[in-house]
């Protein structure tokens, strides 16, 4: 008996995946709105219960970040995005406008690849899981290696689920054998309508690559500018609560502070005050030595963890209470890693001497590197808000609450999503926070309300030539009514030639009594002379 390669194993269970969900997702395309909201409440409710298990396993077998804060995570991306999309109409007639005489039914996609990132291994598995089969999709996972096991579980709770509620299997599923190859035959596979990529820029890059579609995260380099109006407390507070949940592995959060001169020594103290640790000239370059990988990449050994390890790691001590680690800066440039993505609570701090300044230096950030993706300013100045709004290029501008947090929909009204769209400018195909309606295509119905002769004739000719409604009586019609005391107008005499071919049923009409036959011939003829 031959044995296939691990590679080889792994790409037939692929295209076993594949073709499994094909022939659920052509079963599971029939179903009502109402049987499909029921499986994915019930997903949603299994996620749940296993929120705090699948937390620990997490952080246990990563090393990233904290169980505490993983179960949140694992809360919010069951509980919170099905109450978001739960009464979402997906499938069938979603929207039917009776007055512009237009339909939109919703078609899902088919079978959809989802690529699993180490940081969010089992929250992004419930989310992806949620999304995809409330638009009606058949969902794949690609989990990433470092993260197996947990990522493992978190599928089987949700594919159990999905079957327990009634759904066909192989609606939802995942790899198991995890290598290049078996992700690479998902991706390309013909049978695959959309891939759904959180990770790496080097998976994303090659997701894009693969001709299928594919809706992507970025990269995230959000600033954090406190600009004067600022409750500084408070913005310092919503800061270090970002920058420290999970330890910092979620893309939206802060990776800078930029601050006004002018209120930089307030700022200074309340940074201290909450936890913070500024580091002199030599400890932040002995820190910087370990941020990024020789090929300017993060290093993932820095990646969810605490400023203590990192400060150990770099060779230098703080006090215990340290929750933060911040460098002075005054550069940008991709070799500088205070001014890049940092996955862990680390920040750079710049000190600009107004807004417009700080404007300036957002822009630099950003274009080095989190385009598209997401920034935060704390204050109470609204003409600052839009002048923000209307002139940065990210898609997420967060005001006064933890960037974090308030990227993902957590503390604002954002969609609720662990995909965080950063658009054309940051190279991708969608600037939303992705939910279910990223995942379904809209058939347009449209009715005929005009024909070829209404677009040749100009509107107010249109206008003029109406037909009068045929349930008013012509004799209702202005055209016809004389004034009570004006004398009787021979229009034949006057030459207006429309109205001779009824004058004679006029009279005969005067003469005898108005029956209904003579009235209906009149009204026939007198049209017939109005549509000349």
């Amino acid at each position: 008996m031959t044995t296939l390669d691990p590679d080889l194993q792994s790409i037939q269970q692929a295209r076993t995946l594949i073709k499994n969900a094909k022939q659920a997702q052509l079963l599971f395309a029939r179903y009502s709105q109402e049987k499909i909201d029921g499986v994915i409440k019930h997903i949603a409710s299994a996620a749940a219960q296993h929120a705090e298990e699948l937390a620990k396993l997490a952080h246990e077998e990563t090393g990233f970040g904290n169980w505490q804060d993983k179960v949140l995570k694992n809360i919010f991306a069951s509980e919170k995005v099905f109450e978001h999309i739960k009464d979402l109409k997906t499938v069938g007639i979603i929207r039917d406008d009776q007055q512009n005489k237009v339909m939109d039914v919703g078609v899902p996609l088919g079978v959809i690849t989802a690529l699993v990132p180490s940081t969010n291994p089992t929250s992004t598995i419930f989310y992806k899981t949620l999304i995809a089969l409330k638009a009606g999709n058949a969902i794949i996972f690609s989990p990433h290696p470092n993260a197996r096991q947990c990522s493992q579980r978190a599928i089987d709770i949700v594919r159990q689920a999905a079957l327990q509620a009634g759904a066909p299997a192989g609606i939802v599923d995942g790899l198991t054998e995890l290598t290049l190859e078996a992700t690479k035959a998902l991706m390309h596979s013909k049978d695959v309508a959309l891939i759904l990529a959180t990770g790496g820029e080097g998976m994303v890059r090659a997701a894009y690559s693969s001709g299928t579609p594919t809706i992507s995260g970025g990269p995230g380099n959000g600033p954090a500018f406190i600009e004067r109006s600022a409750n500084i407390k408070q913005a310092v507070t919503d800061i270090i609560t970002s920058k420290t949940f999970d330890n910092g592995v979620i893309c939206a959060s802060e990776q800078s502070i930029i601050v006004e001169k002018c209120i930089y020594q307030e700022v200074h103290r309340e940074l201290l005050a909450q936890g913070t640790y500024f580091m002199n000239d030599d400890e932040s370059a002995r820190l910087a030595n370990i941020l990024l990988r020789p090929n300017g990449m993060i290093n993932p050994e820095v990646v969810g963890k605490t400023a203590i390890y990192l400060s150990e790691r770099a060779g230098f001590s703080v006090p215990p209470t340290t929750r933060v680690l911040i460098s002075l800066q005054n550069s940008v440039s991709r070799k500088n890693p205070y001014a890049r993505e940092k996955l862990c609570p680390v920040l750079g701090l710049y000190i600009e001497e107004d807004w417009m300044s700080a404007c300036d230096r957002v822009v630099e950030l950003l274009t080095n590197e989190g385009l598209g993706h997401t920034l935060v300013i704390h204050t109470q100045n609204q003409q600052v808000i839009r002048e923000f709004a209307l002139q940065k290029p990210v898609h997420r501008i967060l005001i006064n609450t933890p960037a974090a947090l308030g990227g993902i929909g957590a503390t604002t009204n954002l969609i609720p999503a662990l995909t965080l769209g950063c658009g054309a400018v940051g190279g991708g195909s969608s600037s939303d926070n992705v939910g279910p309606m990223n995942l379904l295509n809209i058939r347009k119905v449209g009715y005929g309300v005009r024909s070829i002769d209404d677009l040749r004739q100009p509107q107010s000719a249109q206008q003029c030539t109406a037909q009068p409604s045929h349930s008013a009586s012509i004799f209702e019609d202005h055209r016809f009514a004389a004034a009570p005391s004006a004398p009787a107008v021979n229009l034949y005499a006057q030459g207006d030639d429309r109205f001779a071919a009824v004058t004679h049923a006029v009279v005969n009409a005067a003469a005898n009594d108005i029956t209904e036959e003579n009235v209906e011939q009149i009204i026939k003829q007198v049209l017939g002379r109005l549509s000349r």
